[in-house]
């Protein structure tokens, strides 16, 4: 990683420090092969607009003081495109989400934002501004799994760490159960978070498991007579739950003592304390004099039971959907509080789904896909499209509608680029966000993508080239004639293939473009996920979760027996 001796000093940043100056940089980012296709097209006005973008980013920060504005990320899981910021949709959903509505009165719309099929390979993308399948975490783990997210991979956090921020994350993170894939050792100054995720939080524990939201886990909803393997079923309690830290630092467990059983009353518990977090951090970032990035990543609206409601206040009645209101009201209990602390003006806020619907919980989650086919864990566009929306006061022009494609990988380098810390990418890799500042600054069609390759796990199975899609059966493709074409404006559920069409001019175009990109994978390899101890590096280590390591160190070890 390039470290950049960049600070706040004199209440002017170093004009070396300024996004878009490469003072000291050796090298260009590395970007895969498409890109270079569009910057041999556009790249002088691109380098006219920086000039531009340099100029207005100058000029905020002298106007705050010397300081780039503060970045607040809320990140919602599995909710799909056209759930948040329309009260006519919301209607037809039967729900309202005003506070999140209002954001996106106020900012950007991003209508064709992308990401990755599922919850780990979006947080990955966002993080480091690369694909996941270049670093093996393209799957969703819902047990304890040994691998996460590797040190080498520089974050967000990190990049804007150097440069003068202060770094916190609260909630969801989902990147590993191993310690250096944890937030507090990606870059982030304070971090409290699930180990894992939601599945085991309110799909797995005891009160599913009695509702038959999960089944075979537990000792009252089934006749053990025929178990023979009691490792089979996930005990839930068992694993590590929530966890706190500084920088660096080891952590400890919340709200679980040994031998007591995760309930979804403590999962509710857990969603309050991460909301109660997330506003006194704001608080506390709010009182320095210094730029700050807050993470703030939900576990709702994802929740199991319904017995965790008292009363259904929807139409729709849904689970998620309850959760979702809630969410909507914490989130706009944040604007609230920053209005009151005065820090509203000079703070990007960003809100946005990692990926489409769980489908499998339809429709008594409340939802089913609205506007595009599929959801969670699919490359269709209902798995990948979400909304998103971002707000920077005086910055980025109010209600507006950008329809350029961006994806999630995007905001680590435009994020980098705001904070002045593009000095801080790496440049021994692939980088795959593009720098989307004209975009958000300029407005509509000012955007420097027009394609997304979208992988589940490891495997191509399609990509979008301007307002068309390829579909790629089975990862592979040699003669896109044949192969299902869709023109996303005319067709966004893909339910009718313009292959003949589209083939006859595109196909070997798009084949090519498939061959550049395999190539340049080539040149950079993928490498695979960090290995390591589960849960080592928490210090109040539960007998029976070290009880659980141990079941599953010997299970993965029985190959070699």
């Amino acid at each position: 990683m390039m470290k950049t001796a960049c600070r706040f000093a004199g209440g002017l940043v170093f004009s070396a420090c300024l996004p878009g100056l490469a003072a000291g940089q050796e090298s260009p980012i590395v970007r895969d092969a498409e890109y270079y296709i569009l910057e041999a097209q556009n790249g002088d006005k691109w380098v006219q607009e920086d000039q531009s973008i340099d100029v207005a980013l100058a000029a905020f920060q002298e106007a705050n003081e010397g300081k780039p504005p503060n970045i607040v990320y809320i990140l919602i899981d599995d909710i799909g495109f056209g759930d948040l910021g329309s009260p006519t949709l919301n209607a037809v959903r039967g729900y309202a989400t005003p506070a999140i509505n209002e954001i996106a009165d106020e900012g950007m719309r991003l209508a064709r934002m992308y990401t990755e099929p599922s919850c780990t390979p979006t947080r990955v993308a966002f993080m480091t501004g690369r694909h996941p399948f270049r670093n093996g975490m393209g799957n969703t783990s819902v047990d304890i799994s040994g691998f996460g997210l590797a040190g080498k991979e520089v974050t967000l956090a990190e990049v804007l760490s150097d440069v003068g921020y202060n770094t916190v994350h609260i909630g969801k993170w989902h990147m590993g159960d191993i310690k250096e894939a944890w937030p507090n050792w990606q870059g982030f100054d304070y971090a409290a978070f699930p180990i894992h995720q939601q599945g085991q939080l309110t799909i797995f524990h005891d009160d599913a498991a009695d509702e038959e939201v999960s089944i075979g886990i537990g000792d009252n909803n089934y006749d053990r007579r025929y178990t023979i393997d009691g490792w089979l079923r996930t005990d839930a309690s068992s694993m590590v739950v929530g966890v706190e830290g500084e920088r660096d630092q080891t952590v400890m467990e919340v709200d679980m003592a040994p031998g007591e059983r995760w309930t979804e009353a403590k999962y509710a518990a857990m969603n309050q304390r991460y909301q109660d977090q997330a506003m006194e951090r704001l608080r506390e970032l709010a009182a320095k004099d210094e730029p700050f990035f807050l993470n703030y990543w939900p576990l709702y609206p994802l929740t199991g039971p319904r017995t965790a409601y008292d009363e259904y206040t929807t139409p729709n009645g849904g689970t998620y959907v309850e959760k979702m209101k809630l969410v909507d009201q914490w989130i706009g209990e944040m604007m609230a509080e920053m209005d009151a602390l005065g820090i509203a003006e000079e703070t990007i806020v960003i809100v946005m789904g990692d990926n489409g619907h769980f489908t499998k919980y339809s429709p008594q989650s409340g939802y089913t896909p609205m506007i595009f086919r599929g959801g969670k864990g699919s490359t269709t566009e209902g798995g990948v499209r979400v909304d998103a929306f971002i707000r920077w006061p005086g910055m980025i022009e109010e209600d507006t509608i950008a329809n350029d494609i961006f994806h999630v990988s995007d905001f680590f380098t435009t994020l980098a680029r705001i904070g002045g810390a593009t000095d801080g990418i790496p440049r021994d890799r692939v980088i795959d966000g593009v720098d989307q500042t004209s975009m958000l600054l300029n407005g509509d069609s000012h955007g420097r993508r027009d394609y997304v390759f979208l992988y589940n796990i490891d495997k191509l199975e399609a990509v979008v080239k301007e307002q068309y899609k390829l579909a790629i059966p089975g990862g592979n493709i040699d003669n896109a004639i044949l192969a299902d074409f869709y023109d996303l404006f005319r067709d966004p559920q893909e339910k009718y293939p313009v292959s003949t069409e589209i083939g006859a001019w595109g196909g070997a175009k798009f084949v090519r473009m498939i061959q550049r990109h395999l190539k340049r994978k080539a040149k950079y390899p993928d490498e695979g996920p960090a290995l390591g101890m589960p849960y080592e590096g928490i210090d109040n280590l539960r007998p029976e979760s070290q009880a659980a390591v141990e079941e599953f160190l010997f299970m993965v070890q029985t190959p070699e027996k």
